[in-house]
């Protein structure tokens, strides 16, 4: 029999056993082989018997076999559900409103993308002056049928004139670079491969640099180890193949590298990196004459890369890296160079950040700082660094150069604060917010005081502003036309208290109705916490929805993430990492006790990482949660390092080659924690095919072993997404279908009782 026939007979039972059991929800999931491996791990024998789904579904028939099957319960399944087409219908209503992307300016012309509403992928348009008329540059809709290629990011050259995009294919972290001239809209024969969590740094209006890894073998593409980023120098009008090598690291493959220029093209700067903490080594390519001979003494800190003298036979430029900072030790971030000196982020001895700055031909002047050191461990005299911005009690998440001020942003209990000052540090003035709300933008540069920046919050969409930084005013550039009333919403923040004591802050939304008669209702909790990453308040057609219906959404900002900086961070990873559950199982404990969700009518959601910690304290605590969606998650922490970008994460979870390690992650990894026996709540695992960032191997083994443990139980279902990758590119038809699926299946687990259409 072949693989599609027994495809179609296994749907066609999956349809039949759903239809038969759809009202007491004892479903028959498909029969999923079990391997025999049995790994012994420091003295301890750990099975794996769906090692075979890690396998990549487009190579593999038998995964791609059991992909299908799952899906087709799935599917059989959520048709039962009376909410699926009013979530469907309200989300795509609360998604039809015009909605801009900043713009950004390069000499007279100003680009930024626009959706009219319902369009799968936004476009890219171009205005002459700001206001001048609008003309439609890239239309991403046009690449594929299903609306899955998209436009990744596009940087225009500094005169405004050619313009570099990345092409996105059905969700993957893979990027295609091409160029088009702005004037004609023609695409330029210019193409560029391989490359992966890149910048695009022009240097004048000649070429860029940027970040690709090695040709993977054919049929790898998707789930090998990223090793040996390099950054390179794109010429325009030549082949990728004469592309010069500018920074690598071969002597130590698992370094990743980003480029920048300063605004006056005057100095690169490569940073570098070796998992997802942020602690930096920084070295200075001085371009347009410049000399920086002494920066560090010559013992081994001082390299040329891009192979034979580092030249380039065209414009006789030497591509000479000098160390900077090395050590691999502190958060360092770029923000803006003005002349031969250099403004950074940093949280060296400020762990909630503090804005430097370093004089490089004061640098090139001093003595050799450290004479007797060994090759690679000298660093850079941190007398070099002047304070501008001391570090203070909110935490610095972005600073910018506009004009002669600088812009910024600060988070205060997770929401966002913004001011100007000068150059110097002193205070300018605030920028009125007004409002619990996020903040972003602000990009600019030195000379031109335009800015925009965009200003959002849970009940209302983002609205894009201009900002001048010299006079401090602002003036709106787009606000978006509203189906529903924001009034009708009230947004809270409250501090409760963590398994160990330590106050956590979360945001509870609702109606304000609701809220006034106090009665608890069906809540989706959300959280995430980690890999510094803070949760701020956002706008979502998918959460306004949940809320339209009657429910609660709450956000928790939990130990892990950037809130409160670097403390905050360290106190929910590595052997931390428990901090994290608990403050998640808190939350919801919290708002049963506090009469904001019944008990029995609390489902959670988080994604990636998130997925993870769903996974975990689902596992942990079955009989707080109704439900709850694992989308994306890293679901195997004994193996997550074997696969694409997963040998980043060490930073956040520790080795698993460690024993140390290990055994931390061994406490809490999904997969090898359900229990046979378990009463578990209604679980929707969401993933895709081609997600290259978290393989989906992870949430088919999860589960697989989830439906085998509790197979007579509620439901335990997975979602597969076809041509769709961790998230970044989805179209708008798949981002409608996927979360009328997850919150009706929230909404039935949780009592939420959906309006009828």
């Amino acid at each position: 029999m072949s693989v599609r026939a027994r495809t179609l007979i296994g749907a066609l039972f999956a349809v039949s056993a759903v239809a038969a059991y759809a009202q007491d929800y004892q479903l028959t999931y498909p029969q999923t082989a079990k391997g025999t491996i049995v790994e012994d791990h420091f003295g301890e024998k750990v099975a794996d018997p769906y090692r075979w789904l890690e396998n990549d579904v487009r190579t593999d028939p038998k995964v791609a076999e059991w992909v299908q099957q799952q899906n087709a319960v799935t599917q059989a399944y959520l048709a039962t559900l009376p909410g699926r087409d009013w979530f469907s219908a309200r989300i795509r209503s609360l998604m039809d409103y015009e909605r801009f992307g900043l713009p950004q300016k390069a000499g007279k012309n100003y680009f930024y993308t626009r959706n009219s509403g319902l369009q799968n992928q936004s476009q890219l348009f171009v205005r002459k002056g700001l206001d001048g008329a609008p003309r439609l540059l890239i239309d991403p809709n046009a690449w594929a049928k299903d609306g899955a290629t998209a436009l990744a990011g596009w940087v225009p050259s500094h005169n405004g004139k050619l313009l570099a995009y990345l092409i996105q294919d059905g969700g993957s972290d893979w990027r295609t670079i091409k160029l088009l001239d702005v004037s004609s809209g023609k695409i330029l024969t210019d193409e560029i491969k391989w490359a992966k969590f890149t910048n695009i740094a022009w240097i004048g209006n000649e070429g860029f640099l940027y970040s690709r890894f090695p040709e993977v073998k054919p049929g790898q593409e998707f789930q090998s180890l990223n090793k040996n980023q390099a950054v390179y120098f794109h010429r325009i009008g030549t082949p990728q193949s004469e592309d010069q090598l500018i920074y690598s690291t071969p002597e130590d493959p698992d370094l990743g590298h980003s480029a920048e220029v300063t605004h006056d093209n005057r100095w690169v700067v490569i940073t570098t990196a070796k998992g997802t903490d942020n602690r930096y080594a920084v070295h200075v390519i001085p371009l347009a004459g410049q000399k920086l001979p002494q920066v560090v003494p010559p013992s081994g800190n001082v390299s040329i890369f891009a192979g034979t003298g580092g030249r380039d036979p065209r414009s006789k430029r030497s591509w000479i890296a000098h160390t900077l900072i090395s050590g691999l030790e502190h958060d360092w971030r770029l923000i803006e160079g003005v002349g031969d000196t250099l403004y950074f982020a940093t949280n060296k001895d400020a762990p909630r950040l503090k804005v430097v700055k370093v004089d490089l031909s004061e640098a090139a002047n001093r003595p050799k700082p450290c004479k007797d050191s060994a090759p690679g461990t000298c660093n850079t005299n941190p007398a070099l660094f002047h304070d501008v911005v001391p570090e203070r009690a909110e935490t610095l998440e972005r600073a910018q150069i506009v004009g002669s001020r600088l812009i910024l942003g600060y988070l205060k209990d997770a929401t966002s604060v913004a001011e100007v000052v000068s150059l110097d540090g002193k205070p300018v003035r605030r920028i009125q917010l007004n409002a619990i709300g996020t903040a972003s933008g602000f990009t600019g540069q030195p000379g031109d005081p335009e800015t925009f920046y965009a200003f959002s919050t849970f009940n209302q969409p983002g609205a894009i502003y201009r900002f001048d930084s010299e006079t401090g005013k602002s003036s709106i550039f787009a606000q978006p036309k509203l189906t529903f009333n924001p009034d009708d919403f009230q947004i809270e923040q409250r501090f409760y208290a963590s398994k160990d004591g330590t106050k956590v802050p979360m945001f509870i939304v609702r109606k304000k109705g609701l809220a006034a008669e106090g009665k608890p209702a069906p809540t989706l909790l959300y959280g995430y916490g980690g890999f510094d990453i803070s949760l701020t308040p956002g706008f979502s057609a998918v959460r306004m929805a949940w809320l339209e219906a009657g429910g609660v959404f709450v956000m928790a900002n939990l130990r892990g993430g950037g809130e409160y900086g670097k403390a905050w961070h360290d106190a929910g990873r590595l052997h931390n990492k428990q901090n994290v559950f608990d403050d998640f199982i808190a939350a919801g404990e919290y708002l049963i006790a506090e009469g904001i969700t019944p008990k029995g009518g609390l489902a959670v959601q988080g994604g990636s990482n998130g997925g993870l910690l769903v996974g975990a304290v689902v596992n942990q605590r079955p009989d707080l949660f109704a439900a709850a969606n694992a989308a994306v998650g890293v679901m195997d922490m004994l193996r997550f390092d074997q696969f694409t970008a997963g040998r980043y994460w060490v930073d956040d979870y520790g080795y698993p080659s460690k024993e140390a390690d290990w055994r931390m992650l061994r406490t809490y990894s999904p997969y090898h924690n359900i229990r046979t026996g378990v009463s578990y709540p209604a679980v929707m695992v969401s993933t895709a095919d081609t997600d290259d960032r978290v393989v989906p191997g992870h949430s088919f083994k999860y589960t697989a072993a989830l439906q085998a443990a509790d197979p007579h139980g509620k439901p335990h279902l997975i979602r597969i997404e076809t041509r769709a990758g961790h998230g970044a590119g989805k179209p708008t038809d798949k981002v409608v279908a996927e979360n009328s699926d997850i919150l009706a299946f929230l909404a039935r687990w949780t009592g939420l009782s959906v309006p009828s259409n």
